[in-house]
């Protein structure tokens, strides 16, 4: 049998053994910061439900990406654990600053969908802004309580108990649990397992996120931070798709910018670069929220406009047109670009009913307008289209 390296005669085997166990002791999770309550160490006995709770919850966490079933796995064992009436998550907006209700259970659960609550208003809010938790045996005699949210579900809110969801120094959320405190209180030990369970809440929306930017990426032009040419093939599937099922039609619009190398060569790439993506914001604010813009190579871009006629798409291709024609670009660079654009229009199922086919007459109708007139707007089965048409 092999000896262990604490078990060795070898003096120096002895001391490196000393030295990686100290270096181990008491380690914190990797960017957790374990929020113990005053008094209640690392060293509690841990019973056989709540090893049981860890392990269930370590395997949702290695088990699933979907950070709803993880955080409703979450959610659910703290309700097994400590019983409270309701129990709700709040994840931090952290552009605006304001916790909302990612899950919540009970009878007023619906009417919180849409409640909002700023960092240090009410306890949630204070909870958020300090990092610390709370214990309020008695609402009625904590001047932070919002009474606000009773009033929307309509239930009674005794005590609560709060946890920060924290990840290194930035708070994620709050855990929130209603009338659980019983005649004797609410213990250390229960504190202490709370703030754990929010631990594992905080690594799981953190997972989550991460996976979210890398996605992200995948699907996102680094120039103009709009969609890229593989999301408009997964996306044309979806719509093919969705418009096949429900007898929806679709539109594509192609833009080409005309003489953009021309940009290039008299001001250099930096500057062009930022032309694309100054065109790109353009086109996608003249979108609708269901509408997609894409920068499909070079200096050509798509928009994808769902349930919308070959007809009515040719009026959103007249307002792309314009707005690149009359717009001055590169201003705060005192360079005033002026510049035009070729436009192609195609429609399911009026033009294709495939994705191939859709792409490439699009396409040639944009390369009709620009192999000839430039500047202007072409559909696909009628040519270059007269400014009424």
């Amino acid at each position: 049998m092999r000896r262990l390296p604490k078990d060795s005669p070898d003096p120096k085997e002895r001391v490196a053994a000393e030295r990686i166990k100290r270096s181990t002791d008491n380690r914190p999770f990797a960017g957790v910061e374990r929020r113990r309550s005053p008094g209640v160490g690392p060293d509690i006995p841990e019973s056989t439900n709540e090893v049981t709770v860890f392990h269930e919850l370590g395997k949702a966490l290695t088990s699933s990406l979907q950070l709803d079933q993880v955080l409703r796995t979450i959610m659910e064992k703290i309700n097994e654990v400590l019983r409270p009436d309701t129990w709700s998550l709040l994840l931090m907006d952290l552009e605006k600053e304001e916790l909302f209700f990612q899950i919540a259970t009970g009878k007023g659960a619906e009417a919180l969908k849409d409640v909002r609550i700023k960092v240090g208003q009410g306890l949630a809010g204070w909870v958020a802004q300090t990092g610390e938790a709370v214990v309020v045996p008695d609402t009625s005699t904590d001047s932070r309580f919002f009474k606000q949210v009773d009033s929307k579900t309509k239930m009674e809110t005794r005590s609560i108990v709060a946890v920060p969801v924290r990840f290194r120094d930035q708070c994620l959320g709050v855990i929130e649990l209603i009338n659980c405190i019983g005649p004797e209180g609410f213990s250390k030990r229960d504190l202490a397992l709370l703030e754990a369970l929010a631990d594992y809440a905080a690594i799981a929306i953190e997972n989550a996120r991460h996976v979210q930017r890398i996605h992200e990426l995948t699907i996102t032009d680094d120039c103009t931070s709009l969609y890229n040419a593989r999301h408009l093939n997964f996306m044309l599937d979806t719509e093919i798709y969705r418009s096949h099922r429900y007898a929806f039609e679709f539109s594509l619009i192609f833009i080409d910018l005309d003489h953009f190398k021309n940009v290039n060569d008299t001001y250099g790439h930096l500057v062009g670069s930022k032309l694309l993506a100054e065109i790109g914001a353009a086109v996608k604010d003249k979108c609708r929220l269901i509408d997609l813009a894409f920068r499909y190579g070079g200096d050509e871009f798509v928009v994808l406009l769902p349930q919308t006629s070959k007809e009515n798409a040719f009026g959103v291709a007249r307002r792309l047109h314009k707005l690149i024609r009359e717009a001055v670009w590169l201003k705060d660079t005192s360079i005033n670009v002026h510049i035009t654009a070729s436009v192609g229009v195609a429609s399911y199922p009026t033009d294709s009913r495939t994705k191939a086919e859709l792409l490439h007459l699009a396409d040639e109708a944009m390369y009709l307008v620009k192999n000839t007139t430039r500047d202007s707007v072409a559909a696909a089965g009628l040519g270059i289209l007269a400014h009424g048409e």
